[in-house]
């Protein structure tokens, strides 16, 4: 049932929108209750599906005028929580507005929605031997204005960078319901860098310009099969040691071979107890050089097969197990958890085999798949929910796992942001001194705190409060509106 306060709020909305775009029924608000981290749920006070910027930005500016928190959200497809909604709040869903609005080839750039696919953008432009960089896993389905949130990045971040890198413009909804352009050719400060990651805390994206890419001359995929994981980090060091920046280097350890054989079925090879894809791209004669190196490099390693792809069929083949390995370790377990957490690449034997001793050492299982190349860590860390206390195992697993990370210095999180469910791990990576200043940051764009309120912070944080140690009961928590960690 919608909260009383909501009553006028959902009136107001349903006059600018129309009933087909304002959701009060509980069991379709249900639908969006959470997102691909899905052991965080709640329900929301009221959806609504704007399909324009101005709607989006009247939205807000209704949200300012009764007080009530809101929530940007695209596809749905994050994973650590960063569009989980409020109960007693307004979620915007921008799956309306997925139109690509302009294609500027001499410039290199596309003007889009925000509820574009990723995949989208690289579709309207292959045929102009153009495409865009950044490729998540959920490329198909995921869209751009949660990109610009999460700072997403992909398999070819290694070389390409991520969506901060490739995003050159963006008209944002501020938290007060202005539509404000941002440039990377603005002077002064960089606020469109400071929105691009921001997780929602600072605004919502209307319109997003993008940098297209050449299309490279050569693509060259081989993916090498090794007995142990250590083998394939020997291949990932001396590849990146010796010069060469493949556009990805992926790793997978056997147990996510295991998922990924038994949804996709996709025919790695027998035996492997890990497999790496190396793809690298760009003029043909150097991509030729590379690979022979590359070849080298993982026969002196210990790989036991190669296999190269021969046209673009065999090389989606080799990455069909890659890009399915989320949603794959469904068909081997009940439940997991993703992380996300990222260490320098000399770190990686050593945190690896950190994970196997806390996989031993509660019982759990944990699936390996990663970027290894710029040591982004993705552990699938599986659980069996009806099984009394498993859930707990594996939140101490996944937890224990960043706190490997740190140690090695590294970050606990590399493109799937904080959102609500790695928040308090940040007074692990940052002082008080330094939540403070980015909450300064956050308190410029947005003063009431009503912007994807209850996200990143360790512990909620009002605009109005002096910086510093926090004493007693905060009175958000007091209030019930929030938990303190």
């Amino acid at each position: 049932m919608t909260p009383a306060a909501l009553d006028e709020p959902v009136r107001r909305f349903t006059e600018l929108l129309g009933t087909t775009s304002v959701i009060t029924d509980p069991v379709r608000l249900r639908t969006y209750e959470c997102d691909g981290l899905t052991h965080h749920r709640v329900t929301p006070g009221v959806v609504v599906l704007p399909g324009s910027a101005e709607q989006v930005a009247a939205v807000v500016r209704i949200c300012n005028e009764y007080g009530l928190p809101f929530v940007a959200r695209g596809a749905g497809t994050g994973l650590s929580g960063g569009a989980l909604p409020r109960a007693d709040g307004v979620l915007v869903v921008t799956s309306k507005m997925r139109r690509i609005l302009s294609v500027d080839l001499p410039n290199r750039r596309a003007t889009v929605e925000p509820g574009v696919t990723n995949l989208a953008i690289t579709e309207a432009v292959r045929d102009l031997g153009r495409y865009y960089a950044p490729d998540p896993s959920s490329q198909q389905v995921c869209t751009i204005g949660g990109n610009v949130a999460e700072n997403s990045g992909g398999a070819h971040c290694l070389k390409y960078g991520f969506t901060v890198n490739h995003v050159i413009g963006l008209e944002i909804v501020t938290p007060d319901g202005d539509l404000v352009e941002l440039s990377d050719a603005d002077p002064g400060y960089d606020l469109l860098g400071a929105f691009v990651g921001s997780e929602g805390t600072l605004g919502i994206a209307t319109k997003v310009v993008v940098r297209l890419s050449r299309l490279p001359e050569a693509v060259t995929t081989l993916l090498a099969a090794f007995s142990d994981i250590e083998g394939g980090g020997r291949a990932v060091s001396a590849i990146i040691g010796g010069g060469i920046v493949p556009a990805a280097i992926e790793m997978m350890d056997a147990l996510a071979v295991e998922a990924a054989e038994a949804a996709v079925a996709c025919a790695y090879p027998e035996g492997a107890g890990a497999v790496l894809i190396v793809e690298l791209d760009g003029p043909a004669e150097e991509v030729a050089h590379q690979f022979a190196e590359v070849v080298r490099i993982c026969r002196d390693s210990g790989a036991f097969e190669l296999r190269v792809a021969g046209d673009a069929v065999e090389r989606a083949a080799i990455w069909r197990g890659r890009k399915s390995a989320f949603a794959a370790v469904g068909r081997i377990s009940p439940a997991y958890i993703v992380q996300d957490g990222v260490v320098p690449r000399t770190a990686l034997p050593g945190v690896l085999a950190g994970i196997d001793a806390l996989s031993a050492e509660y019982g759990i299982r944990v699936a390996n798949v990663f970027h290894a190349g710029d040591g982004n860590l993705h552990p699938l860390v599986l659980f069996d929910d009806a099984e009394p206390g498993a859930a707990e195992r594996a939140e101490a697993v996944s937890g224990r796992i960043l706190d490997l990370c740190i140690e090695h210095g590294g970050s606990i999180t590399g493109e799937h942001g904080v959102g609500v469910d790695k928040a308090r791990y940040m007074t692990k990576m940052f002082s008080e001194d330094d939540l403070d200043t980015m909450q300064r940051v956050r308190c410029a764009f947005d003063p009431r705190g009503l912007s994807n309120p209850g996200k990143i912070f360790p512990t909620p944080r009002l605009c109005g409060e002096v910086p510093g140690v926090r004493k007693g009961v905060h009175p958000l928590v007091e209030s019930g509106r929030a938990e303190q960690f």
